[in-house]
């Protein structure tokens, strides 16, 4: 790792260049590019905001996941949260409600938060905590949705309220798709996709990245198909093994070589698209940018986690503020160690060294 290295500008200059390329991508669509450039200068504020923070000592972190269920309808093989149980089937008590997670994202806006990425479960799930993400229009909500609950109330909440980013999730073409997450959702996904576009609406799509389909999800064929159906989001979310079964689907340091070059193609062929890498190669990027180095997760009841890859939480938001979380024990003592940017195999590190975090959980809970 770079001995100099500004985990904080580094995340920085992402978000700027996120926004700059969202601000290319809805220059056809008048409403869509109004509303960009609206949240450019959000953006600027909030970074200001992380820039006075950080002179003040403190870290504030520009993204912020939020998984508001732990309720979903299909059941995706390998899926972590299932495997984690933070995913349930029977009926969830004591999740945050949708007034405190408004709370939740009042404070975010006022810290400095930019984005705030809403999972689950299936978030849409939650229609209630939708509309209220609706409401703060400072800052942009990428929802990873299975696609399966988007209908008209739905398809009219996002034409009012262009801070909401649908992410359709799948794993490439219909086969592979419909093996890992059942049969007729690849194409439920298309249709979706096609109504979106006819709709003129702004919508992504995520994409898990296995050593398995990592060719197919970076090819022409694929992301042209995603292209033409007016997708202008591309998020490749590296596969995380949460068992030892299917830790060779994790992509190692070769494949992250291979995904990063290719990306650096689609830049250039798809202007009109934006694709981010999610973790990215945490080796050129100073580490795991877990635990607020670069953005933190609240689960369903609250708990401030690393990242929903690594389920320990220390602090919950529903006993503090959104602050103290972000600077919980747990957290400071994983960015003040050396955990976050250790040698690994390849996937999550968090997860490797789990036996580390916790640790460290241990301690900060005997601190309290």
């Amino acid at each position: 790792m770079e001995k100099n290295f500004d985990i904080g500008n580094y995340m920085t200059k992402g978000v700027e260049r996120v926004v700059a390329d969202a601000i290319k991508a809805t220059l056809k669509d008048p409403r869509e590019s109004a509303f960009m450039l609206k949240f450019a200068a959000a953006s600027r504020t909030a970074s200001k905001k992380r820039a006075a923070a950080k002179a003040a000592g403190e870290h504030i972190p520009p993204f912020l996941i939020a998984s508001i269920t732990s309720n979903c309808n299909l059941h995706c093989a390998g899926c972590y949260s299932r495997c984690n149980h933070a995913t349930v089937d029977e009926e969830p008590v004591s999740q945050l409600s949708s007034d405190e997670w408004l709370k939740i994202f009042e404070e975010a806006d006022e810290i400095g938060v930019s984005f705030i990425l809403l999972a689950g479960g299936e978030p849409l799930l939650r229609r209630d905590i939708i509309e209220a993400a609706g409401t703060k229009q400072n800052l942009l909500f990428p929802i990873f949705t299975n696609g399966t609950f988007i209908d008209e109330r739905y398809f009219d909440l996002f034409d009012r309220c262009r801070n909401l980013i649908p992410v359709l999730s799948m794993e490439g073409n219909q086969e592979v798709t419909d093996a890992r997450r059942g049969d007729g959702i690849y194409d439920r996904l298309i249709s979706g996709m096609d109504e979106f576009h006819r709709r003129s609406l702004l919508f992504g799509a995520s994409v898990t990245v296995t050593t398995e389909n990592i060719r197919e999800v970076v090819s022409d064929h694929f992301v042209g198909g995603l292209a033409g159906r007016g997708c202008k989001l591309v998020v490749f979310v590296e596969f995380v093994p949460v068992t030892e079964e299917s830790k060779e689907l994790a992509p190692g340091d070769e494949e992250r070589t291979f995904l990063r070059s290719e990306i650096a193609k689609l830049r250039e062929a798809y202007p009109e698209m934006v694709f981010i890498s999610f973790p990215g190669d945490e080796k050129s990027s100073g580490g795991c940018i877990a635990a607020g180095r670069g953005f933190f997760h609240i689960n369903s009841h609250g708990g401030a986690e690393p990242c929903p890859f690594s389920p320990y939480s220390d602090i919950n938001v529903r006993d503090t503020s959104l602050r103290e979380a972000v600077n919980s024990d747990l957290f400071a003592a994983l960015r003040n160690g050396e955990l976050l940017i250790d040698d690994h195999d390849g996937g999550c590190v968090l997860y490797e060294k789990r036996e580390q975090v916790e640790a460290l959980l241990a301690g900060a809970h005997q601190r309290l």
